[in-house]
């Protein structure tokens, strides 16, 4: 060995370092790596356990009855006065207008457009206001809202958001704070919604002259709403919202009021029923809150003021959170349920492994199972304490792997929380990257802004081939 040059010693020793160099980082980057696919698979399918948490159900009225400010669409009245809502009367026939000058162009749309299917239902909001249209922001300015425990409520910032730059949400809309009365907003929403392939757009509504506690009456916009949704083949279906001393009653008149008033639109939705009636539908949010004793009266056949075999008659969706609900929602008399709530594991209805259960409980008691599907859930812009409910949207995957479990239970319809609840971070419209002075707001990055309308296309597209499947 005496003959070795030493400074080939001195080599080796220097290769065997780097080797070991090079050993531990790709160690370190495989476990990085591993680490990470069990972060995306948690956010994918969340921890049963969940419920038990403090925030859990605290969410939802009658869980909770030391309810919180909830969010703008529960518990909630606004009689606005006349002359708030600016500039609307002239409104329609600004719309009407516009349309008839864009009319002509939509024979070439239709070849270009996936036809839409009526099957994917899709919630949507016109409660967003901005100066131009409104005289001032609304919703975009929403306030941030208090956790109910005191002292949990300290360690959080209060105020309100200050738009254009700074939004209630944590995603930024590619067309800006825009105002749900701009006619123009409500045909780029059409065609995105046309372009995702849904088929139903389900409303959010409240009586004229109510509105959610953030908002002011939005009625006056529903023939604009019908109108565009026509001119892109949509039909329109209403989602009622919760407003104040809800009961049998009011319910027959909002019920009656709707049909009256819309129903004669082509862009109304009927729902073909197995025994080939036609019937109008309504989902109805946070049904629960009202005890099935009262929605019997309404929607049972021998009810104190039954709506079932009159001109009025209609599908009745309600809102499904907790397993006890089903038995609730069959003695009431609705047609069927829905799950709403985009967030896997927050509740049971929004817990893809119980879809299966609840799918053969309607099965066997005649009801409609409408699972909702959402591409992620993320409201922390309004309540910045609750960063437990969110789910990471996996650049789609999320969205995906719900579409996939509500295959798998064969539905008749599929609805989908949202086109645009921005609040609640479920949006599918357009968003676009922006960061201004404190804010960095979530994209859809590395995906354009349309790939949530690109997934939905392709859903609706499967699930059209699997529904021939099932029909065979």
């Amino acid at each position: 060995s005496s003959g070795q040059n030493p400074s080939v010693g001195i080599l080796n020793d220097d290769i065997m370092a780097r080797f070991r160099r090079r050993t531990c980082i790709i160690l370190l980057l495989f476990i990085l790596f591993i680490c990470s696919i069990m972060m995306a698979l948690k956010t994918l399918r969340p921890d049963r356990a969940g419920f038990g948490d403090p925030f859990g159900l605290g969410l939802l009225p009658e869980l909770q009855q030391r309810t919180v400010l909830l969010d703008s669409k529960q518990n909630l009245l606004n009689r606005a006065q006349g002359d708030t809502v600016t500039r609307v009367s002239n409104l329609h026939s600004i719309a009407v207008n516009t349309m008839k000058a864009s009319m002509s162009p939509v024979k070439k749309l239709e070849e270009e457009l996936s036809s839409p299917n009526y099957n994917f239902h899709i919630f949507y909001y016109t409660w967003y206001g901005n100066p131009q249209f409104d005289g001032k922001y609304i919703h975009w300015n929403h306030p941030l809202l208090p956790h109910w425990d005191p002292k949990i409520a300290n360690n959080y910032p209060k105020g309100r958001h200050n738009p254009p730059e700074d939004i209630g949400a944590n995603f930024y809309p590619e067309l800006g704070s825009y105002s749900s009365k701009d006619p123009s907003v409500i045909e780029a929403h059409m065609k995105q919604m046309r372009t995702a392939s849904t088929g139903v757009i389900v409303l959010s509504w409240y009586p004229p002259g109510m509105a959610d506690e953030n908002g002011e009456p939005t009625d006056d916009l529903v023939p604009v709403v019908l109108d565009y949704a026509h001119k892109y083949n949509l039909k329109v279906t209403f989602h009622i919202e919760p407003y104040k001393d809800r009961d049998d009653r009011s319910m027959y008149h909002n019920v009656k009021y709707i049909i009256d008033k819309y129903g004669s639109h082509p862009a109304f939705y009927r729902h073909k029923t197995s025994t080939g009636r036609l019937l109008p539908m309504f989902y109805v949010y946070d049904s629960y809150v009202t005890i099935p004793e009262i929605w019997a009266n309404l929607l049972t056949v021998s009810g104190s003021q039954s709506i079932r075999n009159t001109p009025y008659d209609a599908l009745f969706i309600a809102l499904l959170v907790e397993e006890r609900h089903k038995h609730d929602i069959h003695r009431s008399g609705f047609d069927g349920m829905y799950t709403y709530f985009a967030t896997n594991g927050f509740s049971y209805g929004s817990s893809h492994h119980n879809w299966a259960s609840l799918k053969a409980f309607c099965d066997s008691n005649n009801l409609m199972f409408i699972p909702s599907v959402g591409p992620g859930y993320i409201d922390t812009s309004i309540r910045p304490w609750n960063n437990h409910n969110t789910r990471n949207r996996v650049n789609g995957k999320y969205y995906e792997t719900a579409f996939s479990a509500a295959l798998l239970v064969r539905p008749e319809i599929i609805s989908i929380t949202s086109f645009n609840e921005w609040h609640e971070g479920t949006q599918i419209e357009k968003a676009v990257p922006k960061r201004t002075g404190q804010v960095v707001y979530l994209d859809y990055k590395p995906h354009k802004p349309n790939v949530y309308l690109e997934l939905t296309q392709k859903w609706s597209e499967k699930y059209r081939k699997e529904q021939e499947q099932w029909l065979m």
